[in-house]
């Protein structure tokens, strides 16, 4: 044995257990006033957001967000990726800025994202949600106490070393833990309630019954014995209705007094009102004259009290008697729930545009949604199924499932369009038995066959799988049925959306100049991006023309419109253009001599132009402009600025314009940034404001490639690459010819 002292083993650190992470939520609900919280951790083998500790609402309100994908439009995921705090004040602001969340989650509330970060990397985020009667504007202390409950959160997950191995349904904060309540005499409560003339029960969280006084159960025509502990809508069939469930969701989550009117069978109208507050749901019922409730919007609670109940019901009752279980329905929580989900897919859906828009849409969302880990999209392509997208499978397996028959008996895609019905399959064990073969190509073990059919015809099929067996639920088969007619109208739409985007980009690509010629003394580098949503056709155009050895022409544009009109007319400008110049007029005459053109044209478009004629012998630039954007001048050690010029008016305006000159010396290392409108205009910012952050970036990276600088103002004028116009581009820099 060494008798060197043995360097002992650090200890390896605990995953903080789910009740550390519990209190620390019920915690900072407490501080915040909050009535809703969820903290949700990055899963560690996926993008995904997994809802680990949850507050205030039952777990079935929560389903669609139980697993998030990171790339997705939310607050919480927003919050995650650019570690910033995420206020939303109201409806409004929730539908302007994640549409998506709006429409799965139509409620009144105020909401709070704030980032888990901790010491060496992000954790996921803090959600805390306000009711209805909260300000809109966050104060101070609403930042503060999101802040603060996520640092507490990322303390215990940096302490413990990372998450906890998360549970399938995540952890509940009781109430008891954020709302310590003080004993009082039950007894004395109780008789309180039985003295009033109208019925009175309670109800937690999960919609349960916890109380009730014989006047409600009278009303009710039910016995306090089936009633208490028991969900409404299993004993009371008649109260199983979604447009009454969306009632209770909305006290629940906006923390709103609402009302609404039933019918007990035969004909007993009873009107019910909901005071929601943290721990549960007061009800008041009274006998009603209303009609009953059939899904208006919910209206405040108040008003006078019915008349009191003088006695027991009068008539026969279709309930079943005390003892006899009730008839089995399908749940309108469950229906509310699955068409909640189905909402927040279809509005993802919605935003996909082309094909591969679509099939990212559906891996990212609907992937998570489920639990699943992989898809292949087909589509019906000359009597063979062609993989259009996939995910989560391997190349091997995608090339040997391409091109199958659509009548192929090889793996159950060819059932699915023959009859247009899904099918279901648990395990490869139930798979093999009616596909031998399919499931040793993909190693899957579990799978969803989707049809995708449109007016009657199959346009493709979408498979989804799993790597370990999965019984799919009756919801779940529901919800992906369903979802698989979606997908096909969305597919539908994506590949017609390509075959135009195909269209417009041939047309643009022969519009626009191929290759620019090499000219000595000049570096140069362009760019044409189309808007990010249309036809990406437009009317922007840019050239360089070689006009001798040491002499050039640079040439950009911009032609009204997003269609094939604006890019013809863009076509005759620049070969118009390009015509005078290699006559040898001067930059003014090549202008007015294009305004003319289009005089003769009138095709009732505009055209903005800049014209530049460099001569690298003189060193000078000479420019004329036809209402064009400035371009941005950089000359060496020196600041950048938007050069003063005189413009002309547009093309097309008048005939007898002129267009006045302005000539510049052009000494090596002088930039020149040509760009058109689609770079500076962004909705809701003053374009001077981008193009004075255009002249930062270009003095603060001089020193960068062309293709490089180009890339980088784009960023700076559209952060989020999702420009509103095309833009083009053309950067010209002067440079000593080589020997």
């Amino acid at each position: 044995m060494s008798g060197a002292a043995e360097t002992p083993t650090p200890p390896v650190p605990r995953r903080p257990p789910g009740d550390a992470l519990v209190t620390a939520l019920a915690a900072t609900v407490r501080r915040a006033g909050a009535s809703v919280a969820g903290l949700f951790l990055l899963a560690p083998d996926e993008p995904v957001l997994r809802l680990a500790v949850m507050y205030g609402v039952p777990l079935d309100f929560v389903a669609p967000w139980l697993r998030l994908p990171l790339s997705g439009p939310t607050p919480v995921t927003d919050a995650t990726r650019e570690e910033r705090l995420v206020w939303i004040g109201n409806q409004e602001d929730m539908v302007r800025s994640y549409p998506r969340v709006a429409a799965a989650l139509p409620y009144r509330f105020s909401l709070a994202a704030a980032p888990v970060v901790g010491e060496h990397r992000t954790w996921g985020a803090l959600q805390l949600l306000w009711p209805a009667d909260h300000p809109p504007h966050a104060t101070h202390r609403d930042c503060d106490n999101a802040t603060t409950g996520a640092r507490r959160a990322a303390r215990l997950l940096d302490a413990a070393g990372g998450p906890p191995d998360l549970p399938e349904q995540p952890w509940i904060v009781p109430d008891e833990l954020v709302h310590p309540r003080r004993e009082q005499d039950g007894r004395a409560a109780a008789d309180y309630a039985e003295r009033l003339p109208e019925g009175a029960l309670a109800l937690d969280l999960e919609g349960r019954i916890t109380f009730l006084t014989s006047t409600a159960a009278r009303l009710l025509g039910r016995s306090a014995d089936d009633l208490i502990g028991a969900l409404p809508r299993n004993v009371l069939p008649w109260l199983d209705d979604p447009a009454l469930e969306e009632r209770y969701r909305t006290a629940v989550i906006s923390r709103e007094p609402t009302r609404f009117t039933a019918l007990r069978p035969p004909g007993h109208v009873l009107e019910f009102q909901l005071y929601p507050d943290p721990g549960g749901i007061s009800v008041r019922i009274t006998p009603s004259i209303r009609q009953p409730t059939a899904g208006p919007a919910p209206t405040p609670a108040g008003g006078p009290a019915r008349a009191p109940v003088d006695g027991p019901s009068d008539g026969p009752s279709d309930e079943p008697s005390a003892g006899t279980p009730a008839r089995p329905a399908v749940s309108s929580a469950n229906s509310i729930g699955r068409l909640q989900q189905l909402m927040h897919l279809t509005a993802a859906l919605t935003e996909a545009v082309g094909v591969r828009d679509l099939v990212g849409m559906v891996a990212d969302q609907i992937l998570p949604a489920f639990g699943a880990q992989a898809l292949i999209l087909s589509a019906a392509d000359a009597g063979r199924l062609r993989i259009i997208g996939h995910r989560g499978y391997s190349a091997e397996a995608v090339e040997r499932l391409d091109g199958l028959p659509l009548d192929t008996g090889f793996s159950p895609v060819g059932r699915a369009l023959a009859d247009g019905t899904p099918s279901f399959f648990a395990s490869p064990q139930e798979m093999a038995r009616n596909y031998p073969q399919a499931p040793q190509i993909t190693g899957k073990q579990a799978w969803a066959v989707l049809p995708l059919i449109v007016s009657g015809r199959p346009v493709g099929v979408c498979v989804v799988s799993y790597d370990r067996p999965h019984a799919f639920t009756a919801d779940e088969r529901a919800v992906l049925t369903s979802l698989g007619g979606l997908i096909a109208q969305a597919l539908d739409r994506a590949r017609l959306y390509d075959a135009k985007h195909d269209l417009a980009h041939g047309l643009q690509a022969a519009l626009l100049p191929r290759t620019l010629p090499r000219i000595e003394g000049l570096d140069f580098a362009a760019r044409y991006l189309p808007a990010s949503l249309g036809q990406d056709i437009g009317g922007d155009f840019y050239d360089l023309i070689r006009l001798d050895e040491r002499t050039a022409a640079a040439v950009i544009g911009d032609v009204e419109g997003h269609n094939v009109a604006a890019a013809a007319l863009m076509g005759q400008v620049r070969t118009a253009v390009q015509a005078h110049a290699a006559a040898g007029a001067g930059p003014d005459q090549i202008l007015t001599r294009t305004n003319r053109l289009l005089a003769d044209l009138d095709p009732d478009l505009l055209v903005s132009c800049l014209y530049a004629h460099l001569d690298l012998v003189r060193r000078q630039v000479t420019i004329a402009s036809a209402g064009h954007p400035p371009p941005l001048l950089l000359r060496r050690g020196g600041r950048a600025h938007v050069l003063d010029l005189e413009p002309g008016p547009l093309l097309g305006v008048d005939v007898s314009a002129g267009y006045p000159l302005t000539t510049l010396p052009l000494p090596d290392g002088t930039l020149l940034a040509l760009y058109t409108d689609g770079l500076v205009e962004v909705p809701g910012v003053d374009p001077s404001r981008i193009t004075a952050a255009l002249a930062d970036h270009l003095a603060a990276h001089r020193a960068d490639g062309l293709d490089t600088l180009i890339d980088g103002l784009v960023q700076v004028g559209w952060p989020s690459g999702r420009h509103t116009d095309d833009i083009a581009l053309l950067l010209l820099r002067a440079c000593r010819p080589p020997l």
